[in-house]
């Protein structure tokens, strides 16, 4: 995977949030994590990447930041299966926008939920986990791209 690669699910997580109103989100600078767990920030929504690219993405955000995105939808129902559908809904939009750029050999499953630390689900040693920060209206969350 390499920076333009790396752009385009920028650019996905950039796309989502503008099209959520209010203030545009900023992107910190990524980097490289050998433990994508430790960035975990409450609710992870995880897709898996099969075809020509083999490996996952995640969005990870703590509950608050869910909750204000489900406001902004006009949901008032905010409890946890709530925010599980919102975090994979996040990450199966982002990856979905990846889709339409890398091609129709870019196959992404339907997200997987976890709630707390990933302990269970470990990125394989040979693929670099990319980390990129993201801040939307002062909450922190990370997009999480590990693709060989």
């Amino acid at each position: 995977m390499d920076e333009t690669d790396l752009q385009v699910f920028i650019q996905g997580a950039t796309h989502f949030f503008s099209h959520m109103g209010g203030e545009q989100a900023q992107i910190g600078t990524p980097y490289l994590a050998s433990n994508c767990n430790s960035e975990i920030k409450g609710f992870t929504g995880i897709i898996g990447v099969t075809g020509k690219r083999k490996g996952s993405v995640y969005f990870t955000a703590p509950p608050v930041l869910l909750k204000v995105l489900l406001m902004t939808l006009g949901e008032d129902n905010t409890d946890h299966d709530n925010m599980c559908d919102m975090v994979g809904e996040v990450a199966n939009v982002i990856s979905g926008n990846a889709r339409k750029e890398f091609g129709s050999e870019f196959l992404v499953s339907v997200p997987i939920v976890v709630v707390g630390r990933l302990d269970k689900i470990v990125v394989p040693p040979e693929l670099r986990s990319f980390v990129v920060p993201i801040t939307w209206k002062s909450y922190d969350a990370s997009l999480v791209i590990a693709l060989e």
